[in-house]
């Protein structure tokens, strides 16, 4: 496996067009928007459009950032019965023309997919059409997409090492996943407060049930003990409003939401945080050096979000509760030894910085213009 080096192998003065293709989630996007704004200011007037599928979750998340979107006719296959992957499969024609078409038009310089059933179609008619092609994983074991595509494409990128078996190709790279930088610097107008111990509690851009209604038995019985904390805490939209009934009933007071859109303030906060283990959000913790509670979403395509959470805990960088094991009571107490342990707490949060890898989006924009020097 070779690992970027970050050389600067720009082709001098040129403006280049690229597709960033994929999504679903906010785990694919999000990485896909941090490199292309490493591209954006590498190579001041490029033009980047994302293609996406029809999810509208999607476009709103790309239209907060200024982004151009266009959407293709295709859905997830995995999972959904037969008669739906037949129907699902009855669609790839379409999507194939749909992505030659939006090829055509656009004519980009390379396009990178970054997972999601979206990137499938769109890079391989790319590659079909002789454009050089890259797809970059976020998490430790690959989706079906990535799999499938890692035959065709010119580069695999990887945030992983962990990931590289899957692939068993020369052409693994890497580099680490993408974190948005507006995370990475504090709130100018902000203050970090004293006093209580601030929890954030995030279930990915969905939310999560089982960690609401964890989250929500730890925090009565921590209000029980007399023991305070100010709590951060993304629901997710459909559990919002059962959360904060609930918390309303136990009178609780919380700062509480379906998505929170300013994820840096609710970071820069946090002197905690409870999550799911998506490699975004991961990868998020360990650049800002956050100590975590990770726990896995069980269904998560090959257990992919366990195989993420032990890489981190394996490295002292958060704790691991398997959803299974969760309990209201659990998980107080694993908050409560942080909370009575503020040197234990430091030596989490410096383990997850160590395992962050800030320059990521370079080296992945590094990868990106050499696989364009050699086309040239």
């Amino acid at each position: 496996m070779a690992e970027g080096r970050g050389q600067r192998s720009e082709v001098r003065g040129q403006k280049t067009r690229c597709i960033v293709a994929g999504g679903g989630t906010g785990g694919h996007l999000f990485p896909g928007i941090a490199l292309a704004k490493e591209l954006e200011e590498r190579f001041p007037g490029s033009e980047i459009r994302f293609v996406v599928g029809r999810k509208r979750m999607e476009s709103e998340i790309l239209g907060r950032y200024g982004f151009r979107v266009t959407s293709i006719d295709v859905e997830g296959m995995k999972g959904r019965g037969w008669k739906k992957g037949v129907a699902v499969l009855a669609m790839l024609p379409k999507s194939l023309l749909q992505s030659i078409r939006i090829i055509k038009d656009f004519k980009p310089s390379f396009v990178i997919g970054v997972g999601g059933y979206s990137a499938g179609p769109f890079c391989l008619a790319a590659r079909l059409m002789g454009i050089p092609t890259a797809i970059h994983e976020q998490n430790s074991y690959p989706g079906l997409t990535n799999r499938l595509l890692a035959r065709v494409v010119d580069r695999i990128l990887i945030s992983f090492e962990e990931s590289e078996p899957c692939f068993k190709h020369q052409k693994v790279i890497l580099t680490g996943n993408p974190v948005r930088r507006e995370l990475l610097s504090p709130p100018l107008d902000e203050q970090k407060p004293d006093g209580d111990f601030v929890v954030l509690v995030v279930g990915g851009s969905q939310g999560a049930k089982a960690v609401n209604e964890a989250f929500l038995k730890a925090y009565a019985l921590l209000h029980k003990q007399g023991r305070k904390i100010t709590v951060i805490h993304q629901t997710g939209s459909y559990d919002y409003q059962r959360v904060i009934e609930a918390y309303r009933a136990e009178g609780l007071e919380t700062v509480v939401a379906p998505f929170i859109k300013d994820m840096a303030s609710a970071y820069h906060r946090a002197d905690m945080v409870v999550s799911r283990a998506g490699a975004t959000t991961l990868f998020e913790l360990a650049a800002l050096g956050k100590p975590s509670i990770l726990i896995p979403y069980p269904h998560a395509a090959n257990g992919h979000q366990e195989t993420n959470a032990r890489c981190l805990a394996r490295h002292g960088g958060a704790e691991m509760v398997l959803q299974q094991d969760l309990t209201g009571e659990g998980l107080a107490n694993i908050l409560l030894k942080y909370m009575d342990d503020q040197e234990d707490l430091k030596k989490m949060g410096e383990a997850a910085k160590a395992f962050s890898r800030p320059n990521a989006a370079r080296l992945i924009v590094d990868e990106l213009i050499k696989l364009l020097a050699v086309s040239h």
